[in-house]
């Protein structure tokens, strides 16, 4: 117990300050159960961070400490249910400090709050140290791996705290990704994730909220694992903690936000490849459906009251109605592109996010309100792509990148104070 009391506190205090006098854990000298493999496996994603710009996301964030102190935390566990736990409270923590540093809440370093990059690069970095990690007993790796996961993305204890009356507002964001093109990369609808989550705005209406917040991974295998659904269904089951609406969110088009009307079914995005380099094995003239998807149509349409948001946010990007899918019409072989909408009895190739994750959390989250809570309103927004960053790729950041974040953030919640009011 003593152990597990300091693992806690340790955890603690690494979402707040974590000054350099804390300890490490107990028994962090214990080499039976200290040992590491550097030459252990990595994936593709882990691999990145042998590019030196990567570090410095997470130092020039404050989350350095993160990095350094997590070895020897897993070196003070005993057993396999202390090192569940242990992974828990550590994600939980680093998803804590990245919200409120997101939030203005937690100073640290000289990149701008609202950077969603930090978060990421930590996680991988901590990720590393557990492929590392060479215990004296037996650990299943990768379930540990998920509830590290779990918790960083805040889909462990981010339940919503205000009482009945105000509206439950929850949303999802996603990492950087594209990152082979250019590892300095972030994603507007990670930022604005974290810089909403556990906010209370006022809606159009009058009406109060409070927005909650996850943050998913552009993998495929993890959508595969039901991820989502994980995310989602306690939002989903009614109760004091169910959302009143929900929204998923990721970086979309040149320009614009889009609300979309429909979510498809199906993967077509290859040959563009996740951020592990794996492909769905779907294309425009072959799609497919993920693995384990549940029963559901080809095409779900969004119950957004999207009007709201498209005649009334107007600046500095226009929000407009995306109401285009590709489908295989009923009784044909290849795809058409339709501006209007499915037709009854087609297939679906593309929703209006494509045929990649962004229009597979829509359809997952969708097709799992329409069978828990098919009265609650949800739908998918694309942001417009984050651009500014310098031509110098030794720089990290810039005046340009930084409005254009900001700017873009301010208008997801301006969007979302209009969709999320009382029917």
């Amino acid at each position: 117990m003593m152990l597990l009391r300091r693992t806690a506190a340790l955890a603690v205090l690494l979402a707040t300050a974590l000054p350099p006098a804390v300890a490490a854990p107990a028994h962090a000298d214990d080499t039976s159960s200290c040992r590491t493999a550097p030459s252990a496996p990595l994936d593709t994603e882990q691999a990145r961070l042998a590019d030196p710009r990567t570090a410095a996301l997470v130092e020039r964030a404050g989350f350095g400490d993160f990095v350094r102190r997590f070895p020897a935390a897993l070196c003070s566990v005993r057993t396999p249910a202390e090192a569940g736990r242990l992974l828990d409270s550590w994600g939980e923590a680093l998803w804590q400090a990245a919200v409120r540093r997101a939030q203005g809440q937690r100073p640290g370093g000289d990149l701008p709050a609202g950077d969603d990059r930090p978060l990421y690069w930590t996680r991988l970095a901590m990720t590393t140290a557990l492929a590392r990690w060479e215990p004296g007993f037996a650990v299943d790796r990768a379930t540990l791996r998920t509830r590290f996961e779990d918790a960083s993305r805040g889909l462990a204890d981010n339940a919503f705290q205000t009482p009945a009356g105000v509206r439950h507002v929850f949303v999802s964001g996603f990492d950087p990704f594209g990152l082979d093109t250019e590892l300095r990369r972030a994603n507007p609808s990670g930022s604005a994730a974290l810089q909403l989550n556990g906010r209370r705005i006022t809606l159009a209406d009058g009406s109060r909220a409070e927005i909650r917040a996850v943050v998913l991974p552009v993998r495929y295998a993890d959508f595969d694992a039901g991820i989502v659904e994980r995310a989602f269904a306690p939002r989903l089951t009614g109760g004091p903690g169910a959302a009143d609406v929900i929204t998923t969110i990721s970086q979309g088009y040149p320009g614009i936000f889009t609300l979309e009307a429909w979510a498809g079914r199906s993967r077509s995005a290859d040959p563009y490849p996740d951020n592990t380099g794996s492909l769905s094995g779907g294309t425009r003239e072959h799609p497919v459906t993920a693995p384990g998807l549940g029963p559901g149509a080809q095409f779900i349409r969004t119950t957004l009251p999207t009007e709201a948001a498209t005649d009334s946010v107007r600046n500095p990007y226009p929000v407009l109605l995306n109401t285009a899918v590709t489908e295989i019409p009923a009784g044909a072989t290849g795809p058409v592109d339709r501006e209007d909408g499915p037709t009854p009895g087609s297939r679906a190739v593309e929703g209006g996010g494509g045929g990649y994750l962004s229009n597979e959390v829509a359809y997952r989250s969708n097709r799992l309100r329409g069978e828990l809570a098919p009265e609650l309103p949800g739908g998918h927004l694309h942001t417009p792509v984050l651009t500014g960053l310098p031509a110098d790729p030794g720089l990290l950041t810039g005046p340009e990148f930084e409005r254009n974040e900001t700017a873009i953030t301010a208008e997801v919640r301006a969007v979302l104070e209009h969709t999320a009011t009382r029917p």
